[in-house]
């Protein structure tokens, strides 16, 4: 007989594979625990004594400074990153005090350039000089002053608790909604934190940033529009730019501020680019392709007309009619 009829072995646990799971089961506290906890229960535990508390407690202090210090380490930049941020922000700094300088060195010089034009184009052509003065205002050639609006809007700050939500800032097209509102409630002229508009301004955003033609501005956003205060707060009422004034206050929760003002102050905008010119009365000027060997003498004559046509004020600050009709200086 061999093995495969032989009597067979004692049987196999059906669940011997499972010995670590029944344990846990029968078991569930470690031997360790298990037997202190006996020794309570028997009252044969040892007592624990002030000192023994007293060094726990010292212990457990010890290590939550230690984890403390240990995070703060590891969240605080290397000093490396501290130095270049540091550098960075010092050249931003002087950056933006070489820009003020610039631009304060520019405004000297176009100043100068204007009386040179106003001299030239009033002895040599008064008409046209008239007609400059009429448009300089609405293309913020010179500073004005007069009644009119302002208009202040302020991002939404945070409470403790709250989280900042980016919708809750002022946007470029806000600015861009405001502004095209007041052009047209019948504002003669508007700028944004001091910066002129014009019909060649650009609003837009960079990141975070709204920018004014180049010029980044930050909260509180103060538009100030000479007009007639009245027509503007109507106008602004009727039209998409009042619709989202009270959107922007009551579902955004930025602050909108609305006073009339009995005197504003804008600025002049920066000199203008001359992009194009022709000479006046010109019948090439239609497309035709120029003489090459009349080159120097249209340019030429190019350059004096464009010179005319740029020609500024006589007055350094122009006057905007007050509601009345009247002038005011």
């Amino acid at each position: 007989m061999n093995r495969r009829h032989s009597e067979p072995g004692p049987r196999r646990a059906a669940d011997a594979s499972m010995t670590l799971i029944n344990e846990t089961y029968r078991r569930p506290l470690d031997p360790g625990y298990q037997e202190v906890a006996d020794r309570r229960r028997a009252g044969t535990a040892p007592r624990r004594t002030v000192r023994g508390g007293a060094a726990l407690l010292v212990l457990a202090v010890a290590l939550g400074a230690f984890a403390t210090s240990a995070a703060t380490a590891l969240r605080r930049p290397p000093p490396a990153v501290l130095e270049a941020r540091a550098l960075l922000e010092t050249e931003i700094r002087e950056r933006i005090d070489r820009a003020e300088l610039l631009r304060d060195a520019n405004a000297l010089l176009a100043a100068e350039v204007t009386g040179l034009q106003t001299a030239a184009a009033s002895s040599e052509d008064p008409a046209l000089l008239a007609q400059l003065q009429q448009d300089a205002v609405p293309g913020g050639r010179v500073p004005v002053v007069g009644p009119g609006l302002q208009i202040v809007l302020t991002d939404w700050v945070p409470g403790p608790g709250e989280q900042e939500n980016p919708d809750n800032r002022v946007q470029d097209v806000d600015l861009q909604l405001l502004a095209n509102g007041l052009w047209a409630a019948g504002a003669e002229a508007i700028a944004i934190n001091g910066a002129r508009l014009t019909s060649t301004t650009a609003i837009r955003s960079a990141g975070a940033a709204v920018l004014v033609d180049l010029r980044p501005l930050g909260s509180p956003y103060t538009v100030e529009a000479i007009g007639d205060a009245a027509g503007l707060q109507t106008g602004l009422a009727r039209g998409v730019a009042g619709q989202r004034l009270a959107s922007l206050r009551q579902q955004f929760r930025i602050g909108v501020e609305v006073t009339p003002e009995k005197d504003l102050e804008l600025p002049a905008a920066g000199s203008a680019t001359l992009r194009s010119a022709r000479v006046l009365g010109d019948a090439g000027a239609t497309g035709t392709v120029p003489d090459p060997t009349a080159r120097s003498t249209a340019g030429a004559a190019a350059r004096g007309s464009a010179a005319d046509a740029l020609g500024p004020v006589l007055r350094d600050v122009a006057v905007s009619s007050g509601p009345d009709g009247g002038e005011r200086s």
